[in-house]
């Protein structure tokens, strides 16, 4: 299980670094409907990973801060979840969260990390859909793609 999550999270980091490329490359970065897109991925990355680690979770947004701030929390966020990821044991994931922003009040870790990449998965769709209608050409991300070379994360400089 530890290694499907570790690929997911991989992917995840692609895709998310992929999709923000894209973005920048574009100059879409100025329309806040897709600004809040993002913001809202990098919060609900935070909370599951703070929770995951047993630290406290504040709900700050990024909305002010400047694209290149939302691309570094980004990569800084992915890099501190492959640590962790990297060092959890199969104990790690099972533990139990309880959490009242969890639907039903509590999940295992790995369902909460599992959560992590299917709602980014999802909100890269929103994301792509908004770049085609101010036409942009969206990234492949899929996973079945990436996982013939298994590429790190690019991120765009910030």
């Amino acid at each position: 299980m530890k290694s499907v999550i570790e690929d997911l999270f991989r992917h995840k980091g692609y895709a998310d670094a992929a999709m923000l490329t894209c973005v920048g490359d574009y100059e879409a970065h100025d329309d806040l409907e897709l600004r809040s897109v993002f913001d809202h991925m990098l919060v609900a990355n935070r909370f599951w990973l703070r929770t995951a680690m047993n630290l406290p979770f504040d709900a700050d947004t990024a909305l002010e801060s400047t694209w290149h701030d939302l691309v570094g929390r980004f990569r800084d966020g992915h890099r501190e979840e492959m640590a962790w990821l990297h060092a959890a044991s199969g104990d790690d994931l099972d533990r139990v969260l309880k959490n009242v922003l969890i639907p039903g009040g509590t999940c295992s870790v790995a369902e909460g990390l599992l959560q992590v990449c299917l709602h980014s998965h999802g909100h890269r769709a929103q994301a792509a859909k908004m770049l085609r209608r101010a036409g942009g050409k969206p990234p492949v991300t899929d996973y079945i793609v990436w996982r013939v070379d298994r590429r790190d994360p690019s991120w765009p400089a910030s």
